[in-house]
């Protein structure tokens, strides 16, 4: 069930080579994490994100996710208004 929009979908260099270098793999990777972030599977990050992305689903605000790929962290934020949703790299916020 698909909880909020993500917009128009973009992503950092960092993170499109990230996933570029995991190949078939990442990339096929990569679209289940944004799965995940649109149902509410916030992925790895602290139970109080947890909290406030759920509380933020309902109220508007930004929501952050962060997943695995290759033993390197992934993040995705949706913006508060919900029209872009980017994946990057932490080190690139």
């Amino acid at each position: 069930m698909r909880r909020f929009p993500l917009g128009h979908i973009v992503m950092t260099q960092g993170a499109n080579e990230v996933i570029e270098a995991a190949g078939t793999d990442g990339r096929l990777l990569a679209l289940g994490f944004l799965f995940r972030h649109q149902n509410g599977d916030w992925g790895e990050v602290s139970d109080d994100d947890k909290e406030s992305n759920d509380e933020a689903v309902e109220n508007g605000d930004r929501l952050l996710s962060a997943y695995i790929l290759h033993r390197v962290k992934l993040w995705i934020i949706t913006d508060a208004d919900r029209s872009v949703t980017t994946i990057l790299l932490p080190d690139e916020y």
